[in-house]
């Protein structure tokens, strides 16, 4: 049985890095006859889904979800006093999947960003992850119904075992839910800005920082139009936080 915390309303599941990869080839080996959606939560994602009712109910209808960064595992403690046993977040989980499932057939599709990068993420993923074979990609400017269902048919068509979606909360995990029917792929994956990370748009915060649960404050300084995001926004979720610990208290 996963265990799951529900934090804002969302049920966040608790897995260590090396239990969520072995989660998603079961979806795929053992449960590949059904799409499943797999999103990331953190701080600003939880704090638009407490704003946006229907956002909050794409993510309540997602198959797992899993906590992204130091906000979401210190609120599980917080709320319910056990902490998250892992960060599982898109931008590690993808790449560990990758390595740990090589040369077993699988293949992927690219779904996100913008149409002058999305070639050059493909070619990243490429060359590194030659244990998987990439099937197709296509940029995130789909979300019209013609559009949408245009690259549906091909994403069906090229049989992918992963769909990576990456196009921003909440367009992402809005996409995959409003699709998953017409979708034919085990395992359809929400993943934010990873894409970013391989077209080399952005970089990583050095492994040290982000031991200490501070990449949020490197991708300030390279980010600062989202400066309101995490200087605003984390303490509103955290007073979210204490209003949702106060209610629980009074039954």
């Amino acid at each position: 049985m996963i265990r799951r915390f529900t934090v804002l309303g969302v049920e966040v599941t608790d897995l260590t890095m090396a239990e969520a990869v072995a989660l998603l080839e079961r979806l795929i080996v053992e449960e590949g006859d059904r799409t499943h959606s797999v999103y990331f939560v953190n701080a600003h994602t939880l704090n638009t889904a407490s704003d946006d009712p229907d956002y909050r109910r794409v993510l309540q209808r997602g198959d797992y979800v899993f906590g992204d960064g130091t906000g979401v595992r210190w609120a599980t403690r917080f709320l319910h006093h056990e902490r998250l046993q892992d960060n599982v977040n898109g931008t590690d989980l993808t790449p560990r999947f990758f390595a740990d499932t090589a040369g077993k057939g699988y293949r992927y599709y690219l779904l996100g960003t913008r149409e002058d990068s999305i070639p050059r993420t493909a070619e990243f993923a490429r060359h590194s992850f030659p244990g998987w074979e990439q099937v197709g990609y296509h940029h995130g400017y789909v979300q019209d119904p013609e559009s949408s269902a245009e690259v549906i048919a091909d994403i069906n068509e090229k049989r992918p075992h992963l769909l990576l979606v990456g196009m921003g909360n909440p367009l992402q995990e809005r996409w995959i839910d409003r699709n998953l029917e017409q979708l034919r792929v085990p395992v359809c994956m929400a993943i934010g800005g990873l894409f970013d990370y391989w077209s080399g748009e952005l970089t990583r915060a050095p492994a040290w920082v982000r031991s200490l649960g501070y990449e949020w404050l490197h991708l300030l300084v390279r980010q600062p139009h989202k400066a309101r995001r995490y200087l605003l926004g984390n303490p509103h979720f955290l007073l979210r936080l204490a209003k949702a610990k106060a209610l629980a208290k009074l039954g």
